[in-house]
């Protein structure tokens, strides 16, 4: 059996409250694809990103609540240069991210910043010079 090539399809994040959550990713200019009382599922152009409730997401997956609150990542939105992460940053700010680190010159040459959405989910905003962007986004 050959395998797949790795990728991920579906991002989903555990929310407190769903109705907060989508406030925020849709305040952030994020298109609402459908929704019902536990989830609601978000287009990024040939993947998924998902919210679903923390009670949900623990029945589906058989975990306690307090076990999937356990997980340590960041998810990451590279930017085209600086000055897109400064703005991307400003605008998770103003849309009620919380700021975890202000932009900033990283040690390997890039540009960075992170904040944590309304769940305490870390994105960063970046640019990499390393990883340049096509016209529509994504790594080149």
């Amino acid at each position: 059996m050959t395998l797949p090539f790795n990728r991920v399809n579906f991002i989903t994040l555990a929310v407190a409250n769903l109705d907060r959550a989508r406030g925020y990713y849709e305040a952030l200019g994020w298109q609402l694809e459908s929704a019902n009382d536990l989830v609601a599922f978000y287009d990024m152009r040939g993947a998924k990103f998902a919210l679903f409730t923390l009670e949900g997401l623990a029945k589906e997956t058989g975990r306690d609540v307090a076990e999937l609150r356990t997980g340590a990542m960041t998810l990451a939105q590279n930017q085209p240069d600086p000055a897109g992460v400064d703005a991307a940053y400003a605008h998770a700010l103003a849309c009620g991210a919380t700021p975890v680190r202000p932009p900033f010159e990283t040690a390997w040459g890039g540009y960075s910043s992170y904040v944590a959405d309304p769940d305490g989910h870390v994105w960063e905003y970046a640019y990499n010079p390393f990883d340049p962007l096509d016209a529509e986004g994504r790594i080149a």
